[in-house]
């Protein structure tokens, strides 16, 4: 009786454990399931993405805004044309709005910086942010500094 009862205990730590697991992975892929309000496009162009990935965050002042929703390849100009999806209620962002490509830590995932601008004038649903800044790339900073040291 006494093995059954810790084969009882060991099996139910197992599923905790593995809940957990599928928990937590599901919190760090930000994969998320709420329904909340709607949603608006708007695009912006990077000359280098750094590893900036679909789903990746989009913020104002560290505070979630929305998220990348899909990266293409402009083939004309060959940049990276990077489609947001803002959420509704901030629906206020001027249209000299920068956005910027930057890490979570040291060596965090990529998510998307909005510094809000000036103008009176916002975006609306499928405008273009037109001042971004790409992604620091810390090889080619190594890179720079090594040659200039040679």
């Amino acid at each position: 009786m006494q093995m059954r009862t810790i084969e009882i205990v060991v099996g139910a730590f197992m599923v905790l454990g593995l809940a957990a697991l599928a928990i937590l992975a599901v919190q760090v892929s930000g994969f998320t399931t709420d329904a909340h309000g709607g949603t608006y496009s708007v695009y912006a162009r990077f000359e280098n993405l750094g590893g900036l990935k679909v789903r990746s965050k989009v913020s104002v002042a560290g505070v979630y805004v929305g998220q990348v929703a899909e990266i293409t390849l402009d083939q004309e100009s060959f940049t990276a044309l990077v489609r947001m999806e803002i959420d509704d209620e901030f629906d206020r962002l001027p249209v000299d709005t920068v956005a910027a490509i930057q890490t979570e830590g040291l060596l965090g995932g990529k998510f998307v910086a909005l510094s809000i601008g000036a103008e009176e004038d916002i975006l609306a649903q499928g405008d273009e942010i037109i001042d971004t800044q790409p992604a620091l790339i810390l090889e080619e900073l190594i890179g720079k500094f090594l040659m200039n040291a040679l």
